[in-house]
């Protein structure tokens, strides 16, 4: 029998890549709630998976046996929430991040995952989406730039002001710029570094541009029994540049450097995924776009057999739990 999951929180376009490589991954798409708060959102999921039907009672889907999977991209603050009502009826959770906005929705999806057993997995995509991430862990894990000592993580985003509904404004819905956003270069700290007990050194955002309360830019300083870690996110993306975001990784090893261009190199090589390695021996250009993504697939094996392949769970906590300690450091 195939696996099937079912997509409820329609609230972010992200919603459209974890439907598709969830299907890429084996599994069958049974049905998705179509409220939402951007019509938009609707529209284009409609457009891209007509096969997938509609179900207006999101409880036909969450008491449904033959689904295993819940997807969501909801309203930041309503993800926590609704994964633990899906726990607690028998479904493990694929969120889209921020899966967690405040301190009490940690301890409540804690608690749920302790009692039930079912998988609470959110999507850091800026490492489970782009190959050259995949590439720069093998690569460590083989000794290729010795031990990490830090690692350099900057997430600039493009505002599109007039796509973005209201709930995008409200940090008490999204959770603020270092939950929302700075959770991906938290989770790529420890993972490069191998750390165990990271911790929050400095966190400090500011509204500089935007307006209206908005925190347009953020910095993390994070360190570790192994390493240190930088944090730069921001809402400053160009309109002139053609992707969404210039988003690098610079990872320092004891032997040798890795640089990660993800989604563009501006004046170089076309396409995504670019991988710059130095060492004793000279420099290496690694282009990685277009390699299979892993976690996607080890999910679905992780529903199936009640492994933990794709990302630990402590993990996951681990990286919400600091990406809400920083935030609330910064407002302080």
């Amino acid at each position: 029998m195939a696996q099937r999951f079912a997509v409820i929180g329609l609230d972010h376009r992200h919603v459209y890549e974890l439907t598709g490589y969830m299907i890429e991954a084996g599994m069958e798409c049974a049905g998705y709630s179509p409220h939402t708060t951007d019509a938009g959102v609707l529209e284009g999921f409609q457009k891209r998976f007509p096969q997938i039907p509609a179900v207006a009672d999101r409880d036909r889907l969450l008491d449904d046996p033959s689904i295993q999977l819940i997807v969501t991209a909801g309203v930041p603050c309503e993800r926590a929430p609704l994964a633990i009502e899906a726990m607690r009826r028998g479904k493990d959770v694929l969120v889209d991040k921020p899966g967690i906005t405040d301190f009490a929705q940690l301890a409540a999806v804690e608690t749920a995952v302790a009692e039930t057993g079912r998988i609470f997995s959110v999507c850091f995509s800026e490492r489970f989406q782009t190959p050259s991430s995949q590439v720069a862990l093998e690569l460590i894990q083989a000794g290729a730039i010795g031990r990490v000592v830090q690692t350099i993580g900057l997430g600039p985003h493009r505002l599109n002001r007039k796509l973005r509904p209201d709930w995008f404004w409200d940090a008490t819905t999204y959770g603020g710029i270092l939950v929302d956003i700075a959770s991906h270069q938290i989770d790529q700290f420890i993972v490069f570094t191998g750390s165990e007990k990271p911790q929050v050194v400095h966190a400090s955002v500011e509204k500089y541009h935007v307006g209206n309360g908005f925190e347009d830019f953020g910095e993390v300083l994070l360190k570790s029994e192994r390493a240190r870690g930088y944090v730069r996110v921001d809402w400053f993306t160009p309109d002139g540049l053609p992707t969404w975001g210039d988003g690098r990784m610079t990872i320092l090893g004891t032997e040798g450097t890795i640089e990660l261009r993800k989604y563009i190199d501006i004046e170089g090589r076309p396409g995504t995924d670019h991988l710059f390695l130095s060492d004793a021996k000279g420099t290496r250009y690694i282009g990685c776009e277009g390699r299979p993504l892993t976690y996607f697939r080890a999910l679905a094996t992780d529903v199936r057999d009640r492994t933990a392949t794709a990302m630990a769970q402590d993990h996951v906590f681990t990286v919400c739990r600091l990406a809400l300690e920083a935030q609330a450091m910064a407002a302080s």
